[in-house]
Parts: structure tokens; C-alpha cells; sequence
């Protein structure tokens, strides 16, 4: 047998991506309705009105600079009206914001605040146009130059606080560009012209600006909604799972339970249906007049004994499927074990002419482990073994050390074998493949469920390998930490071989 039966078999599954590329067009969504719809254009105008809001500190220093700077470098009446003008729109459009934040979101009028924001827009940019006419009707190219930056700077501004709601950014820019062509209309000399083409070309990259700025506001918007929306559903979903988690648990306390309850009383009755066949079955009390009821009280005896035995292995797959098996561990020698088994299975053996041939290392440590587990795990793969094995086959066990330091046993036969497709199947509780179905042999499909239990409770691990017409290997491994000695490694290949034969 080769040293690959030893390793751990392992299925690669193909991994898949956690989330997967979604190409929209803008203004689309995976998430559709009016519902959606509103959250979206109130979440563009919140983001609106928080900008104009968190930057009123900064945008009323800058009103307050434009002013004393308007006062020094322009008429002062002039200066002062157009300044009063500013600081008056800056204060309405604050305090539209301001009241727009304040409102709770479910008793917003969307379209009428949004004409508010516009409407604040329009007043601020006739505000500043007035601002920029009289610098440029200003003696001095310092007034000249003044309103030139604040013009950049206003229309700058505008853009990056206003870039979710586009229609207000285009109302606040409109003044301004009206009153560049009305300074080129009513003086048309070579330094207003210059003038005007520079602001033009500054709206007209503004304007382009406002776009692209609002559609990457807008995809933004989009991203944390649909974000959101995920995130209600995956707490939705684990809620969800929580309360299937606590059902399960629920369900499977009232399994045991149950179960508890079904053996007490299943068991007493059966006791004494075991008890009165057995004295039936040997007749203790004087024969049977009729011959029959001595075959009959035999069956009986053997129906009750079969059915004590499914009971049992119920309730052993029930605790250890919700962790109540308690292991009574001690220092066990597995070859025994092993033997002990072989030696009461060989009745059934010699009737099916079936050779058992068992090899065992020497010098095989003790293994810290619940006899009694060991011993139903043994009894439960040779039984197996001997059922599905034809008359006159062989079954090959072997007992030995692992290469990782731990201890197997391997138990081989000579049967048909199972088909590969069907081993997740037999492996489930009450699963039995299509070999035991056509020779009706007789199983509740618990004994495998109940070894790989049971060795996985001890920290092992249980392999079934098979193919169909190469018969079936059963591998039971053992973990070094239940050695209670350290035991010394397995050699492989020749090596092995020659230690032996020294």
C-alpha cells in the first residue's frame, strides 16, 4: 500500500470573486422606484446645502476681504452699495441652507427647496456682478485687476460647493457672464474686450467643470446608496441567519429530548419483550407443545435485539452530533481492540468462507482514547466489511504508525466497491448507497456517521476510499498528541522493508 493513502485528500474548489463589475450609464441604478428616486435628489440637495453650509465661515471672510478691498481700491458709495448687495445675498443664501439642514428629510418639498437654492443662486450672482461692474468702471487697473480675481474666485467657488445641484451653479454663473457682455456693450474699447474673453473663457471652462464634477457627485451618491442598500440586506440576511441558527438549536434540543424520552420508553418494554423471548427462545419453563413457537420466540428475541441496537446507535449519533458524547479515555492498545473485534465477527466471517488477515507494526505505543469507542468503531468497519465482501474474499487490516508520528488503522476488502459519486452519500446519516439498496442487506445507514463521530472526537480523521470493482479501504488516523508514548517514525518505501526484515 502506498505512503499517498496516508495523506490528507483535499478538493480544490475554484474561488470566485467577491462582487462583480457592473457597468452602468450614469443616473442608472440596481435599485429602482420612486422611493430611490427621492432618496437620491434629496441626497444631491443635502449635499448641497452642507457645502454652502460648512464653508459660510470661509465664503464670509472672503465677502468681508472683497468689501474693504472694494472700499480702498473703488468709488466708495459705489463700493459700499455693491458690498452691502454681496453680504446681503451671502446672508440669504446661508440662511436658506441652514433651514433646508434643519428640516427632517421626510417633510422636504424637493422641487420647492430646489427652486429656493436657485433662486438664492441668482441673487448672489447679480450680487456679484454688481460687485465686478463697478471695479471695472473703476479709475485704476487695480480695480481693473480686483475684480478680475474676484470674478475667477466667486465663479471658482460656485463650482466646487454647488457641483451637486448644476441647475443652481448655472443660475449663480449666468450674472456674471451677463454682466461681462453688458461691460463689452456699453464700452467696447481693446482692455474691455480682453477682459471679457478672459472671464468668457473662465465661465465656459466653469461651465464644463459643473459637469463633470456633478456627474462624478452624482455616480458617488449612486455608490453609497447601493452601498447602503447591501449593507440593509446583508444585516437583514444575518438576522435572518441568526434566527435560523437559534431555530436549529431549538430544534435539535427537542430532538434530544425527544430521543431521551423515545429510549426511556422504548427500552423498558423492549427489556422485557428481550427478557420473555429469551426464556420462550430456551424453552425454561417446559417445551412448547407446538415446535413452531420455539422459531417464532427465536425471532422475536433476534427483531428485539436488532432493534435495541438501532435505538442505541441513535441516540450515540445524537450526542455526539450535539457534543454531549463524553469520551471515558484511558491508556488503550489499538492492535487488541482491533483483535478483540475480529475475534467476535469471526463466526460471520467463516459462515461467508471470508480470510481475515491482520498485520500490526511492533512496538506500537498506547493510544490515549475511549475503549469503548474504539471498540464500536472497529466492530462498526468490519461489520461493514464482512457484509459487502462475497463469499470466499479476503479483508486486509493493518495497524501502524503514521509518517506524522500518529497511529492508522486500515481495513481493505475484497468487495465490489462503491462508486465515488456515492461516498457523500453512505457518509450521511441514514445514507445508504445503491449496492446495500439491490442486495437488501440489512443497515440503517448510522455505522459510518457514527465512526467518522467518533474519530473525530479524538482528533482523527476518517477516509473512505473506493471504486467500483476494486473493492473499498476504510482508513481510521490517529493524531500524535494520543500516543502516550512518542512513537518513532514510519520509514517508507525500502526502508520500511528492510527494518522489518532485520
Amino acid at each position: 500500500m502506498s505512503d499517498a493513502v496516508f495523506t490528507d485528500l483535499r478538493t480544490a474548489l475554484p474561488s470566485e470573486p467577491a462582487a462583480r463589475r457592473r457597468e452602468r450609464a450614469p443616473g442608472k441604478t440596481m435599485f429602482g422606484g420612486e422611493a430611490m428616486d427621492r432618496m437620491l435628489r434629496y441626497e444631491l440637495l443635502r449635499l448641497y446645502a452642507a457645502n454652502r453650509a460648512n464653508s459660510a465661515i470661509a465664503f464670509g471672510i472672503l465677502v468681508f476681504a472683497s468689501c474693504i478691498a472694494a472700499g480702498m481700491l473703488m468709488p466708495p458709495q459705489a463700493a459700499a452699495v455693491a458690498g452691502a448687495a454681496v453680504a446681503a445675498s451671502f446672508g440669504i443664501g446661508t440662511a436658506v441652507v441652514v433651514s433646508f439642514l434643519r428640516k427632517p428629510a421626510g417633510e422636504v418639498d424637493l422641487d420647492r427647496w430646489r427652486r429656493r437654492f436657485i433662486v438664492a443662486e441668482i441673487l448672489q450672482g447679480l450680487a456679484w456682478a454688481s460687485f465686478i461692474f463697478v471695479g471695472l468702471h473703476s479709475p485704476g487697473e487695480g480695480a481693473r485687476t480686483f475684480a478680475l480675481v474676484v470674478h475667477l474666485l466667486v465663479s471658482a467657488a460656485g463650482v466646487m460647493l454647488g457641483a451637486s445641484v448644476p441647475v443652481a451653479v448655472i443660475a449663480g454663473i449666468a450674472p456674471l457672464l451677463g454682466g461681462v457682455i453688458a461691460i463689452v456693450v456699453i464700452d467696447p474699447n481693446v482692455s474691455n474686450v480682453a477682459l471679457a474673453m478672459v472671464m468668457a473663457s473662465a465661465q465656459t471652462f466653469f461651465l464644463f467643470m459643473t459637469g463633470r464634477l456633478s456627474s462624478s457627485v452624482e455616480r458617488i451618491v449612486l455608490h453609497r446608496a447601493e452601498k447602503d442598500a447591501l449593507i440593509a440586506e446583508l444585516e437583514q440576511s444575518n438576522a435572518n441567519s441568526e434566527e435560523a441558527r437559534r431555530r436549529a438549536e431549538e430544534s435539535n434540543l427537542a430532538k434530544s429530548r425527544f430521543l431521551a424520552t423515545m429510549s426511556h420508553e422504548l427500552r423498558t418494554p423492549l427489556n422485557a419483550i428481550l427478557g420473555f423471548s429469551e426464556v420462550m427462545k430456551g424453552e425454561l419453563l417446559g417445551r412448547h407443545s407446538v415446535a413452531a413457537y420455539r422459531e417464532y420466540s427465536e425471532d422475536v428475541h433476534a427483531s428485539g435485539e436488532m432493534l435495541l441496537n438501532i435505538i442505541n446507535e441513535i441516540l450515540d449519533l445524537s450526542r455526539i452530533e450535539a457534543g454531549r458524547y463524553e469520551l471515558n479515555e484511558s491508556c488503550v492498545s489499538l492492535p487488541d481492540v482491533v483483535s478483540e473485534c475480529c475475534r467476535l465477527l469471526q463466526l460471520r466471517a467463516v459462515s461467508k468462507r471470508i480470510e481475515i488477515e491482520q498485520t500490526t507494526e511492533p512496538e506500537l505505543s498506547g493510544l490515549w482514547a475511549d475503549e469503548r469507542a474504539l471498540r464500536q468503531i472497529a466492530l462498526n468497519i468490519l461489520s461493514n466489511a464482512i457484509k459487502f465482501t462475497p463469499n470466499g474474499g479476503d479483508i486486509r487490516i493493518r495497524i501502524g504508525s503514521t509518517a506524522e508520528g500518529g497511529q492508522f488503522v486500515s481495513v481493505q476488502d475484497s468487495g465490489p466497491g462503491i462508486p465515488e459519486s456515492e461516498i457523500p452519500v453512505i457518509m450521511q446519516t441514514f445514507g445508504r448507497g445503491t449496492l446495500a439498496i439491490k442486495s437488501a442487506e440489512q443497515g440503517t445507514g448510522l455505522g459510518l456517521p457514527i465512526v467518522k463521530g467518533l474519530v473525530e472526537l479524538h482528533g482523527g480523521r476518517f477516509e473512505l476510499i473506493s471504486r467500483s470493482g476494486e473493492g473499498t479501504l476504510a482508513m481510521i488516523v490517529f493524531p500524535p498528541a494520543r500516543l502516550t508514548e512518542p512513537a518513532a517514525p514510519a520509514l517508507p518505501g525500502r526502508q520500511a522493508a528492510r527494518a522489518r526484515a532485520a
